[in-house]
């Protein structure tokens, strides 16, 4: 199938196409939109079952940073690479080292940074063949002392606050104390996440298709582990999908019994028709490109500079842009994805600061 026809072809800017037979690395980057400055967004390491796979992947993601980054009113547009590969047995340097040049070969068009898959090791290795790469030395942290290059905190902080404020949208309650929260994927961001809802009195059920991961949020957290075809039907106010997209399907909506779907997963329906089921079902989504834009609030403010502070009044203002959603769609009676994908759009031909 050409790109120009693929069904989530959207106009994109440039796709390319990276292999490298000395390292194995197959991989692809896609340039959704630059109009608001470099396409920023993270490579992904994941084991597709198909290329076809990968490239829907690569562009249903880029085209999620675009919108992020307006939402987010950063001046960023949206790209996404993906490695095709196993992130726990497939990597290298010299795999780590061709993807960076490939990067730098698009001459700042693109800036790459961690996702899922990849961290900041791997960032640190691009970093030896690119300076387009954020994430891949020591920073302030939010809350002081220092961390390492990864914006997954940053990430997790945004999808707590945004959690919190689809529960005080359709339920009615200011805290989280009590609330039974469902989290699939407990890696960089959903352990976070996990913690952060525990230290706020949820109780938690988690699900990792990488078992230690689990264990982990069992020993540490209290959290009780649940296998992941079961994570679904679950008797919980919160399902929180923190792990790959998709997932919101015909088959697992059948399953889903949680009133408010809020995680950090990017592309989490299916096709756009799974937004409107949601609505009929009175199950409030949060859309996944306004909930979880803390990773790349965080990675936009090291190329431009700003303190800890500055970035976390950022991140918390994907509190009040959910608000703004979940409120426009209840007036008009839309789903919240609509009402997201239209802001971003606002947002996306508006100035941007950051």
């Amino acid at each position: 199938m050409s790109v120009f026809a693929h069904p989530d072809f959207d106009d994109h800017e440039q796709v390319v196409f990276c292999h490298d037979k000395a390292s194995g690395l197959k991989a692809i980057i896609a340039i959704h939109d630059t109009r608001l400055g470099p396409a920023l967004g993270g490579c992904r390491m994941y084991p597709y079952a198909s290329d076809d796979d990968a490239l829907r992947d690569v562009l249903r993601l880029s085209r999620g940073m675009t919108y992020k980054s307006a939402l987010a009113e950063l001046p960023l547009g949206g790209g996404k690479a993906v490695i095709i590969g196993d992130p726990h047995g497939g990597k290298s340097d010299a795999l780590f080292h061709a993807m960076g040049d490939f990067v730098d070969s698009l001459g700042g068009r693109y800036v790459t940074a961690a996702d899922s898959g990849t961290s900041v090791p791997e960032m640190q290795l691009m970093a030896q063949r690119t300076r387009h790469v954020s994430g891949a030395t020591p920073r302030e942290a939010l809350d002081g002392g220092m961390r390492n290059g990864d914006p997954s905190p940053s990430t997790a902080y945004g999808v707590f606050l945004g959690l919190r404020e689809a529960v005080r949208h359709r339920l009615g309650r200011d805290d989280l104390s009590g609330v039974r929260v469902a989290i699939q994927g407990v890696g960089h961001v959903g352990f976070d996440l996990a913690q952060q809802l525990t230290a706020a009195g949820a109780q938690l059920w988690v699900t990792d298709v990488y078992g230690p991961n689990v264990q982990r949020a069992v020993d540490e957290l209290g959290a009780s582990a649940v296998r992941p075809q079961d994570i679904y039907g679950l008797d919980v106010e919160v399902f929180a999908p923190c792990a790959m997209g998709g997932i919101l399907n015909a088959d697992t909506l059948e399953a889903l019994r949680a009133p408010v779907v809020a995680g950090a997963a990017n592309n989490q329906l299916a096709t756009p028709e799974i937004a409107v089921e949601l609505q009929r079902r009175n199950c409030l989504y949060a859309p996944d490109y306004a909930i979880n834009a803390g990773g790349i609030i965080d990675v936009c403010y090291e190329r431009t500079g700003g303190s800890p502070a500055q970035i976390r009044a950022h991140v918390e203002r994907i509190a009040p842009t959910l608000a703004l959603i979940f409120e426009r769609a209840a007036a008009e009676g839309l789903p919240t994805s609509v009402i997201a994908d239209r802001l971003a759009r606002e947002r996306l031909r508006g100035p941007v600061h950051a």
